[in-house]
Formats: C-alpha cells, structure tokens, sequence
C-alpha cells in the first residue's frame, strides 16, 4: 500500500487542482476521494514522484467530470456560477489577492473547452509541465501547448478588470454593504463601475434574475430590490473571504437560508457581482462559524 503521508502532504494542492479545474466543491472533494482510493491500492514504493503521479490522477478524474458537467450545465436555468469556497476573515497576513480562484476568472474559465480549461489551470496556475498534461487530456505536447495558448488568450481578453489589492476590495464592499442596508441609491451609483455586471445564481430553485443585469443603475435598483427583502430582525451579515476575496454572506437565523456575494473591484469600483442563492451550492457552507 502506497504511503498515506504522502498523499497527506499533497492533500490541499490535490484539492486546490481539482476545485479549478471543476468549479464545484463537492466535485472537487469527490475527486480526492477517488485518487486516495487510487493510491491506496498501489504496492508501496511504486511511484518515484508522488506529487506528479497524484496530480495526474486527479486531473485525469476531473477532466473526465468536466464532459458530464458541461452537459448538465447546458440545461441549468439561469446564470451558472462555481460554488463558492467561504472562509471567516481571510489571509489577513497577504496583501493580494488569488486571481486564479476567483469567481470571476473561474466564470470565464466555464466557456473554454474541458481540454482548454484542464492545460490552462495545470500549466499557468500549477506549473505541470506540457508532456505531464498531455498524459491528462491525451493529446500532444505541442497540441497542449496550443491549447493552453488559446486559454490564456480568451482569459486575458474575457476577464474582467480587476484589483489584487486587498484593502481596495474590501472598502468598496463596505461601501456596497453600507449603501444597500441604509437604502442609500446615490452612495451604490458612487461604488459601482458604470458597466457593473450582476450575475445570480439560484438554479431555478430559489428567485433570481435568470440573465445578467448590466449598468449601475440597474445594478443599484436591484440591489436595493434585495436588500429590502432582508428582515433585520433574523439576518445575519457575515464580512468573509470568498474564494480568497473579501466577500459578504448573509443568512437567516430563522430558516437558515443564505446568499454569498462575490465582488470584483477595480480602481476602487465594484465592476463585478456574483451571488449565489442556490442552496445546493450553499450545503457545504459552515454558517455558525462564519
């Protein structure tokens, strides 16, 4: 049996591969599941390099889920967004922020190919080398090259602008938080970029707009639109980190309900806005220690 300390010591990259490449926790965590199972059966001593051989499995297992996902995701109502990876406070010691977990990147991650989306996250988000990925996705070292090429190029042209500094992020949520719970509709306009993006992710299953919203005016008036929707008496504001980003998740006390708002901020304006609502995106959320 193949050791279990080191499958231990590359547990949090294992995972960190698997979330990228799939967009889904429970995918994610799936994943790792499968390749311990993996590795488990293998004769002690088997493998040389560990650390390679485990990120080819699990990359292999996630690129395989990334054909079944795409379908299932064709048929989903409304906007599909990832789901959200929420932790109380943050990494107060970093000063940026991890753009390649982002909602927002891993957003335009979801138009490339499951080959595009697998060469680009393993070579320019993880380093694997270029046979390594071809071994994963079963193409040619310089068809992977391609590949990752022609992600880089959509993701540099189709990301949104965005800051990696943490103190600017987090002000301009202040700001939209302040501004919506006080009904403020001229301090939201101040905060939002003028071409603000709105997009809501309830999966049919819970009210939310079905394409996204665009314009800060319209952002603001539907902002606002769901900020009267909260019951002061039983809400909840938790000031998070949402995929390493200052975030907000707000619940109710009352029947455990929950939105996650991820932001993107540029220059001091929110140019972007996710929120999520569907509670089978929420299910692994830890509230109470929010």
């Amino acid at each position: 049996m193949a050791e279990l300390t080191d499958f231990e010591q590359q547990r949090d990259r294992l995972w960190a591969v698997a979330y990228r490449i799939t967009g889904s926790v429970a995918d994610a965590d799936d994943a790792v599941q499968e390749t311990w199972l993996r590795w488990q059966a293998l004769p002690a001593d088997e493998v040389a390099d560990p650390r390679a051989y485990l990120t080819t499995v699990i990359s292999r297992i996630c690129y395989d889920l990334l054909g079944s996902a795409r379908m299932r995701r064709e048929a989903y109502v409304g906007p599909w967004l990832p789901e959200p990876v929420v932790a109380a406070g943050g990494p107060e010691d970093r000063v940026t922020l991890d753009e390649s977990v982002g909602l927002a990147l891993l957003t335009v991650l979801e138009r490339l190919t499951p080959a595009e989306r697998t060469a680009f996250i393993l070579h320019d988000v993880f380093s694997v080398p270029f046979p390594e990925i071809a071994e994963v996705v079963g193409r040619s070292s310089d068809s992977v090259r391609q590949l990752a090429s022609r992600a880089r190029k959509r993701v540099r042209e189709e990301a949104p602008r965005r800051s990696v500094d943490r103190g600017e992020h987090r002000r301009a949520v202040d700001a939209f938080l302040q501004a919506v719970l006080g009904g403020d509709m001229e301090a939201l306009l101040e905060i939002l970029d003028p071409e603000v993006v709105w997009r809501s992710d309830g999966g049919g299953k819970v009210a939310a707009a079905r394409v996204p919203v665009v314009g800060n005016e319209k952002v603001a008036r539907f902002a606002q639109r769901l900020g009267r929707g909260f019951d002061p008496a039983t809400m909840v504001v938790h000031r998070c980190a949402v995929n390493d980003a200052p975030g907000l998740v707000i619940a109710d006390r009352t029947d455990g309900q929950a939105v996650v708002f991820a932001f993107s901020v540029d220059q001091g304006l929110i140019t972007e806005i996710d929120v999520i609502v569907n509670p089978d995106k929420l299910r692994h959320l830890d509230l109470p220690s929010l």
